[in-house]
């Protein structure tokens, strides 16, 4: 298995995480602006991120939102 690698290309606001560099023969759409490429066994191979920077941010502020609920729950 190959070192995953992480790249941005920050004219494109793209996040790319190569996990192996076997050639691309699928793709599968995650969800909005995110897509998981894969080999032709099916297998996971990279992850693109469109819009990387509103992803990370809105990430980050998610996990600190669910943090804070987590902390004001009652019996706590």
């Amino acid at each position: 298995m190959n070192k995953p690698k992480m790249f941005y290309f920050e004219k494109e606001d793209i996040l790319h995480l190569v996990i192996s560099d076997e050639e691309e023969a699928n793709s599968v759409e995650l969800g909005p602006n995110i897509t998981a490429e894969l080999n032709a066994q099916g297998e996971l191979i990279g992850i693109e991120i469109l819009q990387a920077s509103t992803f990370v941010r809105d990430s980050i502020m998610e996990a600190v939102q669910a943090k804070l609920l987590n902390l004001a729950s009652p019996g706590q």
